[in-house]
């Protein structure tokens, strides 16, 4: 489970520049598809592949080495954090002009759920599937794609000379920053730092001219606002864009030695702590449960070594996932009321932007003597609320 000084597999090509020549920056060896939750009767050993996180020598993108799965799309239940951030990008982009009543928009959503639909409905914009749009709107939409290149021009090319194109990205710069390498996932083909997507639209004729920062997901998560540079909009980078390309490039995103060692330690080190902590769980006779049964979830209990003698069960939001496991180690998912009936001494939340709603939702874990333990990616205890 090392990554070294590896070149990408052999026949891989940057899904930007289309060059074979990359560094393999970090290595999370053989891992389940991302979307795989088995039932309880599929035939074992579910299947794994290695999954590897190439930062091309050409285009500095964070990019999935290879991705032989094939998803099966498992319908989640849009979380009211990635609600909140909806409402505040929107807000922001209203207030710095972007968004104008009666134009016309294109949504590229993520295919796991999420969008601004909701958030854009009282400014009567008209939704367009064909042609040109004056608004274009991407929420976790691009990385999906495995040709990165194909999918950016698809984008400038259906966007008016006046118009603006607003990614929403999970800034790869908190893997670095935040240790969140378990963020790397099959069906996920790019990972986004700004340096890197700014340096993608001005090769194709676009110009950065806005940049907000949100504190979702460990302060990762970055809006982008793109004009053509023969535009109306499209005259000069903004500044705060050249701030930011200058905070990443100083946290040494393009740069493969930091990147290696940053993630490389926060691999070893989260998969190891969270096995520690089992392991005196284990021996202090607690009973232990987890919450959210996601992606990347998977990846670390898989690396970590985790099995239902560890873990008895995962609670998820999502009626879709109640019945079925998590790949591997087949621990089983459950709706949340089940998991506030069975009292767990302990809480393991996998992902850390849920605290606030899933507390609201189940005070009988703690009411009942249990806690929650953060666990993103390494495990720390939450006091219980004080008594009003």
């Amino acid at each position: 489970m090392t990554t070294g000084d590896a070149e990408p597999a052999e026949g891989w090509r940057d899904r930007w520049s289309g060059s074979p020549e990359g560094v393999v920056v970090l290595d999370i060896g053989e891992q389940p598809p991302s979307d795989l939750f088995p039932w309880p009767t599929d035939p074992l050993p579910d299947p794994r592949y290695p999954l590897r996180m190439v930062l091309g020598s050409t285009s500095g993108l964070l990019q999935l080495e290879h991705d032989p799965t094939t998803p099966e799309e498992m319908v989640g239940v849009e979380p009211a954090a990635l609600v909140r951030q909806a409402e505040m990008c929107v807000a922001d982009a209203v207030t710095a002009g972007l968004i104008r009543p009666g134009t016309r928009v294109i949504h590229y959503p993520s295919p796991h759920g999420g969008s601004w639909h909701r958030q854009l409905e009282p400014f009567g914009l008209t939704d367009v599937q064909t042609g040109d749009a004056d608004l274009i709107v991407d929420v976790h939409g691009m990385m999906h794609a495995p040709d990165q290149k194909r999918a950016f021009l698809e984008r400038r090319d259906r966007l008016t000379d006046g118009g603006v194109l607003l990614f929403m990205i999970h800034n790869a710069s908190a893997m670095v920053r935040e240790g969140m390498w378990n963020t790397l996932k099959s069906g996920h083909f790019a990972y986004y730092t700004t340096p890197s997507l700014v340096r993608m639209g001005h090769e194709i004729g676009l110009t950065a001219i806005g940049a907000w920062s949100y504190s979702l997901y460990h302060h990762g998560t970055t809006m982008l606002a793109f004009a053509k540079a023969d535009g109306p909009l499209g005259n000069a980078r903004a500044t705060s864009v050249t701030e930011l390309v200058r905070k990443e490039t100083e946290l040494g995103v393009l740069q493969p030695a930091r990147l290696r060692s940053a993630l490389h330690t926060a691999f070893t080190h989260s998969a190891n702590t969270l096995r520690a902590y089992l392991d005196s769980a284990k021996v202090d006779g607690l009973t232990l449960a987890g919450y959210g049964a996601a992606s990347r979830t998977a990846a670390l209990l898989t690396s970590a070594g985790v099995t239902v003698e560890d873990l008895a069960m995962i609670a998820d939001a999502s009626p879709a996932k109640h019945g079925r496991t998590m790949p591997v180690s087949r621990i089983p998912i459950i709706a949340p009321h089940d998991l506030a009936e069975t009292r767990p001494d302990r809480v393991l939340l996998f992902i850390s932007d849920l605290l606030p709603e899933v507390r609201a939702a189940l005070p009988e874990i703690e009411a009942s003597g249990g806690r929650w333990v953060i666990v993103d990616p390494v495990p720390t205890d939450v006091q219980p609320d004080r008594p009003r």
